[in-house]
């Protein structure tokens, strides 16, 4: 009978629950699918090391554990994960979107600037908009906008 050194079962269980503990510090890391596939092997080798080693079983078990945490993580990043606007923006994808005028606009000129969200965009206008005015995006071409002035909403 072969003994076997529990030291790199014990390692492999450190390094998993490691990983699941920076990943509840820290969500969105994905170390939920490698921290529980360490410690099912860590596990597997510290107490079943011929399962593990020895046998078609091992390699088989360690591949549902995968799954199953994968199956797992999904929802969880789903629910974790806010829903954001993308972290680059087209022009384009402006189309629709409310702006301010930040510098007044000119007609058919760029000397227009609009705040669409946080950021500051050139914008021209067929008419003349003056500072402050909430305008709607209409075209967005290259990184400049089309907008058109919104007309302000009256009191019932």
């Amino acid at each position: 009978m072969t003994v076997i050194d529990p030291t790199i079962g014990i390692t492999l269980v450190i390094v998993g629950i490691v990983l699941l503990a920076a990943e509840l510090v820290h969500p969105g890391a994905l170390l939920l699918i490698p921290g529980s596939i360490l410690l099912v092997a860590g596990f597997l080798y510290l107490f079943l090391p011929n399962v593990l080693l020895d046998s078609a079983i091992g390699p088989i078990l360690i591949i549902v554990v995968a799954i199953m945490a994968a199956f797992i993580e999904i929802p969880y990043y789903r629910w974790v994960a806010p829903n954001h606007w993308p972290l680059s923006t087209t022009s384009g994808g402006l189309v629709g979107a409310e702006a301010v005028v930040i510098v007044p606009i000119v007609p058919n000129t760029l000397k227009g600037k609009v705040r669409v969200r946080s950021e500051v965009w050139s914008a021209r206008a067929s008419v003349d908009i003056p500072e402050g005015t909430h305008v709607r995006v209409i075209h967005g071409e290259g990184v400049s906008v089309t907008v058109v002035p919104i007309e302000p909403s009256k009191p019932a």
